[in-house]
């Protein structure tokens, strides 16, 4: 009898991988995996200059949303994001610090690599 629900339960919980595992590679699950969430994009009506990020970590379309989120949420600055370079380009319409930028994104769990001014 115990060898039944030892099975019944490994059979369950191989299930429940295989759903979540083929809802992940079709983009439908969380990080890595895409979902349907889209930040709104931020449009500045005066842009003072830009900046370019590299930004490691990212993976998917997931990724690449939630990293504009964090930045586009600072007031003065807009975030767009080049998942294949693994680039963010931030446009400045006042003077915000690079760190406040920096810790945004690395508490969002990614890394920055370095930047260029634009």
């Amino acid at each position: 009898m115990q060898n039944y629900v030892i099975i019944g339960f490994l059979a369950v919980v191989i299930t429940v991988g295989i759903i979540y595992s083929v809802k992940h590679f079709k983009g439908e699950g969380g990080c890595c995996g895409g979902g349907s969430y889209k930040p709104k994009p931020k449009k500045l009506s005066n842009v003072l200059y830009k900046k370019t990020f590299k930004i490691e970590g990212m993976h998917c379309e997931h990724c690449k949303n939630r990293v504009e989120e964090v930045v586009n949420d600072i007031k003065g600055v807009a975030g767009k994001v080049d998942l294949k370079k693994g680039e963010l380009t931030v446009s400045y319409a006042e003077d915000v610090d690079d760190e406040v930028i920096i810790f945004r994104i690395e508490r969002a769990g990614y890394s920055v690599a370095g930047y260029l001014e634009s």
